[in-house]
């Protein structure tokens, strides 16, 4: 009788049957085998008791038992866990042990109760298993060998289970922040969503820069502590990738979505300590309410093109996914498509607009600018294909074939005796992010035959200012320390400040079209023109007007002292043959040098 309940068993836990349901099958073998008894097994965790088998108690029963915590004189079952021994009590309405549970017992007819600790390998209790005896008694030499091989049997599965338990705990919760994971959320994705649910997910903007600047210890303590604030405003929380965060809440529409998206920001807002050092916690969140009958993974894949649109137009804020989003993402695939298949066909081509000296009307320098040659011939401009350039790859392989292609230019020039004088370059933050853009350039100048000074380097304001891009602005200065010249593009249309002009040095400001185009009609726009180039020449900064298309803008920037400029007046951009048979004055091939700026002595007081 014995090896066969054992065998039963045994098989059970081998089947990985429920651990309740296994002990359940247990207590009713025994219970068939012994009349006038009830079985109970109870788990014990963190010093309390957890009711797990017993089927002849009462759910009443055993409910009141949950939670109470093991001691020494805790009925039978908190006493044994507490001993680590057994503990039999003969008559549980003579026994002190039993005297907080006597109103409990004495409804159900048991007068004993005998219980033994269940213990893992190591020699911890984890639970007890008990008789109950209708009679006041102890255990009979039969019944203490059942109770020994049920034991046995009862922590063989008990063990078995906590096993499964870790695994799955490791298996779908992330080991750091101890949040579910990524594989815990895809469980989620996978099922049929319904009304009233929104998906959020958050990504951290500088935990790469925290581990570069601080160390790994400090972008672990950076997740751990933003785990626990997001802990606090959001209960369904996985972690699903290094810096990202997913939040499944309740949500009837976009305002309920937002209000919760914006109080996980709200509630990373202040610095944090870590690895010892004060972080300030950066992120940008992107949702999308769950459709009812859909899966969440399509929720999902929304949640993930509102993030991606935020990271790119709203760093730092909540974006719900919309048809608006929709559209751009869509317009920004399209393009990375079109430019790709233009890589891949060798239809990238630099197009050159000059540079002219407002004073003499010569040519000083050209900007390269990129063109996508169309199957039909005609060109489409970088405007057109702006939104691929977003993408880091393309965006470093167009700077390549631009180099590649301006060299075989500028030595065609060359040889038909034309020097163009200073050529500029687009780059972008990609470039910088690479690491080499350095060495690109040194070759770039040596190809072309260029000394560094030769060349400029432009960059927009947006790169010039990227958050926390220390290696940027580093990457300026080492530029400049071996002669070439850095220009800001587009000045005065981002949130350039001055300041960083003195922190960062730059050789060239080219002053916006949308300022140029505004100086006949509008006093502030001439103004600010104005100012931007008497500022720029006190810091030996040399000013190149953008989008000069007539003679009036051309005398107005001359008479405010701006010597540089190019647009539509002298020339649209153009290819490489038609910038060499243009038809004006030859140019001197010299860069003006900006007039050194002397203080008066009120001016150093």
């Amino acid at each position: 009788m014995l090896v066969k309940l054992q065998n039963q068993i045994l098989e059970m836990i081998a089947s990985g049957r429920r651990l309740d349901t296994t002990l359940d099958r247990l207590c009713r073998l025994i219970e068939e085998q012994v009349p006038g008894i009830a079985c109970s097994v109870l788990l014990v965790e963190d010093g309390v008791v957890r009711p797990l088998a017993g089927p002849k108690l009462p759910a009443a029963y055993t409910r009141a038992l949950d939670g109470v915590e093991i001691g020494p004189n805790v009925g039978s079952c908190g006493t044994a866990a507490y001993l680590g021994r057994p503990v039999a009590v003969h008559d549980v309405f003579l026994d002190e042990k039993w005297e907080a549970f006597r109103d409990l017992i004495e409804p159900l007819g048991y007068r004993a109760c005998w219980s033994s600790p269940i213990k893992k390998s190591d020699g911890a209790v984890v639970g007890t298993f008990a008789f109950y005896y209708e009679e006041a008694r102890g255990p009979s030499k039969m019944e203490e060998k059942l109770v020994e091989a049920s034991v046995h049997l009862c922590a063989i599965a008990i063990e078995r289970h906590t096993r499964a338990m870790e695994r799955h705990r490791l298996a779908y919760h992330d080991v750091l922040t101890g949040l579910p994971n990524r594989a815990a959320f895809d469980r989620h994705a996978s099922q049929i969503t319904r009304d009233g649910l929104g998906l959020i997910l958050l990504d951290l903007d500088n935990l790469k820069f925290t581990n570069d600047t601080f160390g790994h210890r400090a972008g672990d303590d950076l997740i751990k502590e933003v785990a626990v604030r997001l802990r606090g405003v959001a209960h369904r929380l996985f972690r699903v990738g290094g810096d990202e965060f997913a939040i499944i809440c309740r949500a009837r529409n976009a305002n309920d979505l937002r209000q919760v998206a914006e109080a996980c920001l709200q509630v990373l807002k202040a610095p944090a300590c870590c690895g010892g050092h004060t972080v300030l916690p950066l992120a940008t969140a992107g949702g999308a309410l769950c459709q009812a009958g859909m899966r969440m993974d399509v929720t999902r894949h929304q949640a993930d093109i509102a993030l991606y649109h935020a990271k790119d137009v709203a760093k730092g804020l909540f974006q719900i996914f919309d048809d608006t989003v929709a559209t751009a993402i869509t317009a920004r695939f399209d393009a990375i498509r079109d430019v790709t298949l233009a890589l891949a066909e060798n239809r990238i081509v630099p197009f050159y607009q000059p540079v002219v000296d407002l004073e003499t009307g010569t040519f000083v320098g050209a900007e390269a600018l990129c063109r996508i040659r169309r199957p039909d011939g005609s060109h489409a401009s970088a405007a057109e294909f702006f939104e691929a350039m977003h993408d880091a790859h393309i965006a470093s392989e167009i700077t390549s074939r631009m180099l590649d292609q301006m060299v075989s230019d500028l030595v065609g020039w060359r040889r038909g005796g034309i020097d163009i004088g200073h050529i500029a370059i687009n780059v972008t933050a990609a470039d910088f992010q690479a690491g080499v853009l350095k060495e690109r350039l040194l070759r770039f100048a040596d190809r072309a035959g260029l000394e560094p000074q030769k060349v400029i380097v432009e960059v927009t304001e947006t790169v010039y200012l990227e958050q926390r891009a220390e290696s940027i602005r580093n990457a300026i200065i080492d530029l400049r320390a071996i002669g070439f010249k850095i220009a800001l593009d587009d000045f005065g249309t981002g949130y350039a400040a001055l300041s960083h002009l003195l922190k960062v040095k730059v050789d060239i400001i080219k002053i916006d079209r949308s300022f140029t185009k505004l100086m006949q009609s509008d006093n502030g726009a001439a103004a600010i023109v104005e100012g931007m180039v008497g500022i720029a020449r006190r810091m030996d900064i040399d000013v190149i007007a953008e989008g000069v298309e007539t003679s009036v803008d051309a005398a107005l920037l001359k008479e405010m002292g701006c010597k540089l400029a190019q647009g539509y007046l002298y020339s649209k951009a153009v290819d490489a043959k038609t910038y060499a048979t243009l038809s004006l004055p030859a140019n001197s091939g010299n860069w003006h040098q900006p007039t050194r700026h002397k203080a008066s002595r009120s001016s150093r007081r």
